[in-house]
């Protein structure tokens, strides 16, 4: 795999600037004069000045090299839309079949090539500096490896949100050794073979999915874990915690409440461990719609990945149409259908997005309402 052509970035984010390296979570903010600063002399391809090599150096242990910036900094220019982050559904097929995905049905289709290209350009252009690539499975789209080197390229910083299936591969680890993700965030669904397999309903996925993390482990690749505890694997969240802890040293997360699927189906809500159900946080609202959003496998935007309707077809509409999303989040933050003169609003602790879809999945107020009784 060809290195990436930058080695740092530097962009505005949300009225500030900061100086990033690709694969690294750490930046350098710096203020306008010298983003404009960095901007002038990539343009003439002058050497770095004094205080950006001292500051590499400090943060990353980097030594740029004498010569000129134009092949070591890529300069993000400011964009009008004031979006920082989005998510990206490359496609929605997945090798697992896990019951409580909150996808349901999974259709292997997206994008063709050139479209991909034309909607990272879109995203870069509307701003976006953090991007998550995820699924269904994003690293069997089989150019996923072509869209991922384009999103570096075009100056994005790259989450990769997967079940690690794939990560046992040479050629992946080869991609990720020669550009960097900042973060792979992977999924783990339970300690040994039997349970594993039988929660993705995929023989031997455990092997491959601990091939991978091994792999990842050895490389140095920034994994950290999500542990998911459903009714099936919740006997062995200790033994999970353990995998992360003492096997592979990778920081984790615990999820253990489900939520209905996209289009509002009950199913996932059956696999939860009770047990292990926590009350929600107090929802105090998002950015999303405003400096986030998501974007579906056929370039469809939306505020998030629960919020999907109303959306903005960004492939038919454009990027003019994106700002459409604030007016959006604001329309689906109103109380609608049961919530409707609900008393404890200030203290609610699910969206309204997402408790539109618990509603439409039964209206299981327990799971999800301080007036149901779990959580009060």
């Amino acid at each position: 795999m060809e290195a990436s052509v930058h080695r740092l970035i530097t962009s505005p984010f949300l009225g500030q600037y900061l100086v990033l390296r690709p694969g690294e979570g750490r930046g350098i903010g710096i203020p306008e004069s010298r983003y404009e600063e960095l901007r002038a002399a990539v343009a003439d391809n002058r050497p770095a000045p004094l205080w950006l090599r001292e500051a590499a150096a400090q943060a990353w242990q980097t030594v740029l090299p004498d010569s000129g910036l134009r092949e070591v900094v890529l300069v993000r220019e400011r964009s009008s839309y004031g979006y920082a982050k989005a998510s990206w559904e490359i496609n929605l097929g997945c090798d697992h079949d896990c019951g409580f995905c909150y996808l349901g049905e999974k259709r292997f289709e997206g994008l063709q090539w050139d479209d991909k290209v034309r909607l990272l350009t879109m995203l870069r252009d509307a701003g976006v500096l953090w991007l998550q690539i995820t699924g269904g499975e994003a690293l069997i789209d089989r150019e996923f490896a072509a869209a991922y080197e384009c999103a570096t390229r075009l100056g994005m910083m790259i989450q990769i949100s997967t079940n690690g299936s794939q990560l046992y591969k040479p050629r992946l680890q080869e991609l990720f050794a020669g550009l960097r993700p900042y973060r792979l965030t992977v999924s783990l669904y339970g300690a040994t073979g039997a349970t594993y397999d039988s929660v993705t309903r995929n023989r031997g996925a455990f092997d491959r999915f601990t091939r991978g993390l091994d792999a990842s482990r050895e490389a140095r690749l920034p994994v950290r874990l999500n542990i998911v505890v459903a009714e099936e694997n919740a006997h062995e969240v200790d033994a999970m915690v353990r995998l992360a802890e003492d096997r592979w040293g990778f920081p984790y997360q615990v999820f253990t409440n489900m939520s209905p699927t996209i289009n509002g189906e009950a199913n996932p809500l059956a696999s939860q461990a009770k047990k292990y159900m926590r009350a929600r946080r107090v929802f105090n609202g998002c950015n999303a719609g405003h400096t986030f959003f998501h974007v579906d496998p056929h370039g469809v935007a939306s505020i998030c990945k629960i919020g999907r309707d109303p959306s903005v077809n960004l492939m038919a509409e454009g990027l003019a149409a994106l700002p459409q999303l604030g007016s959006i989040a604001e329309s689906l933050q109103l109380r609608t259908g049961g919530c409707s003169g609900c008393t404890k609003v200030g203290t609610c602790r699910t969206c309204r997005p997402l408790a539109k879809l618990y509603q439409e999945a039964g209206d299981n107020r327990s799971l999800y309402c301080q007036h149901g009784g779990y959580g009060s």
